[in-house]
């Protein structure tokens, strides 16, 4: 059976829906079989919107690594002026990004793009978040940290969440090679959101 970063065409679909309540509201959102998180809001997820969602980050988002859209889709649900891109390779979980977008009446502030980490990506945006596929391994991982500095805005900043486990301590030894500011700004449960910035204080 592929990954949830694979596109595997002949992987039977199992109609699956997300119920959970985030930030005092209740959402439901469509899954499948092959997909990140197919039966549930994944704690790492559920942190990261949980700290950011309602915080300042710009107008334009990127949100790589989309799977089925729930942390780019709900980024557009709570702030109306935001407009975001979501890209991912796996071609099933961009059909249910469409579909959750229309699900939450986001759809026209939402582009969704199959790209091979940015390899799609020609634009810049305030800012980028991911929620990385740890199990693709390092390449793939630490390529979303380094292509995020050419595709921000001079005051962007890429946001991501990973479990100490998994890495925590030095992805973000990691990214103080690529940002001049890098600051843990949320944990639990072993989780951790990592804001990196292009320039100046948090």
């Amino acid at each position: 059976m592929g990954q949830y970063f694979d596109n595997v065409d002949t992987l039977e679909h199992k109609d699956i829906t997300q119920e959970f309540t985030l930030l005092g509201e209740r959402f439901s959102l469509k899954s499948d079989r092959g997909v990140f998180s197919k039966d549930a809001l994944d704690d790492g997820t559920r942190l990261m919107l949980e700290t950011i969602a309602k915080t300042d980050l710009g107008e334009s988002i990127l949100d790589l690594g989309c799977g089925i859209g729930t942390m780019g889709i709900l980024l557009a649900h709570f702030d109306s002026k935001r407009v975001v891109t979501m890209v991912d390779v796996n071609r099933r979980a961009l059909g249910l990004a469409e579909e959750n977008a229309k699900r939450l009446n986001v759809a026209s502030r939402v582009h969704i793009l199959e790209s091979d980490v940015y390899q799609n990506v020609t634009t810049s945006f305030d800012t980028i978040v991911t929620n990385p596929p740890i199990r693709a391994g390092k390449k793939v991982t630490y390529a979303m940290y380094a292509g995020a500095n050419s595709h921000l805005n001079e005051d962007g900043r890429l946001i991501l969440v990973i479990r100490k486990q998994q890495g925590a301590d030095s992805c973000q030894r990691y990214l103080e090679t690529l940002f001049p500011v890098v600051e843990k700004v949320a944990q639990h449960k072993g989780f951790r959101i990592l804001i990196a910035k292009k320039k100046g204080a948090l």
